[in-house]
């Protein structure tokens, strides 16, 4: 009789304990230690920042790489240069456009100043023409890669953050079994399951943040092979100029 009692009571206690946890995502939240929420809310906010990110990149990338094909296709259709150049000269809309500007303003600049009459004078130009152009690609292309290094850092350092929460957790789960003396599934389950929360809001940081970052890496690598071997094609053009007009 005494311990159909006690295991009556301890039911009723087990039970009033799972009343008193809300095992919902927001209850997780809100019953999670100061330090635990921290760490979610940190998550969180770190996850929303890569999205922003992940969505403004995709849509750019997207957007240049139409605008490239259009540029490309409008210099290698056989018309003069500097009617181009007219047309795109006052906001180049991509990349490669921008490179192209940047070299045809130098090559426009040294004609109007006769500063092609002599051999010396010509190389000193193409030397000129590489230089600008190559600068002109790396900004560019420090342009396309803001936010490259907070998709990198997300991916990497957010599973440690949730571990570190899940960690702390646990910890003040197991102090609060120490402290009740009791030890049933309805006392430790919330713990761990605030605990728990946190790894899972590290991995969802983290993993859109790696993926995408090497997508976005892949991408970028490509369009930088593409821009560098548009400048040497379009060095090589303009030196072929310079050639024909000596």
């Amino acid at each position: 009789m005494e311990q159909s009692t006690l295991n009556s009571a301890q039911m009723l206690g087990a039970q009033a304990v799972q009343t008193a946890h809300d095992l919902s995502l927001w209850g997780l939240f809100l019953q999670a230690d100061i330090i635990v929420k921290g760490v979610m809310l940190l998550l969180l906010a770190a996850s929303v920042w890569c999205w922003a990110i992940i969505f403004e990149k995709a849509i750019r990338l997207r957007r240049l790489n139409r605008h490239i094909d259009a540029f490309e296709e409008n210099f290698w259709s056989g018309g003069s240069l500097e009617d181009l150049y007219d047309r795109v000269g006052s906001g180049p809309g991509d990349p490669m456009a921008a490179i192209f500007v940047s070299g045809m303003k130098e090559w426009r600049h040294a004609a109007d100043h006769g500063l092609t009459s002599t051999s010396q004078m010509r190389a000193g130009l193409q030397q000129r023409i590489d230089r600008v152009t190559g600068v002109a690609l790396a900004r560019e292309m420090s342009v396309l890669e803001k936010g490259m290094t907070v998709l990198a850092s997300v991916g990497s350092t957010a599973p440690f953050i949730g571990l570190f929460g899940t960690v702390w957790g646990i910890m003040n789960s197991f102090t609060s079994i120490a402290a009740s003396d009791n030890t049933s599934l309805a006392v430790v389950a919330p713990g761990i399951a605030e605990a728990l929360f946190a790894t899972a809001l590290g991995l969802f940081a983290a993993i859109p943040a790696s993926a995408f970052y090497n997508k976005f890496s892949n991408d970028l690598s490509k369009l930088a092979d593409r821009l560098e071997n548009f400048s040497g094609e379009f060095s090589a053009i303009l030196s072929r100029y310079l050639e024909e007009r000596g």
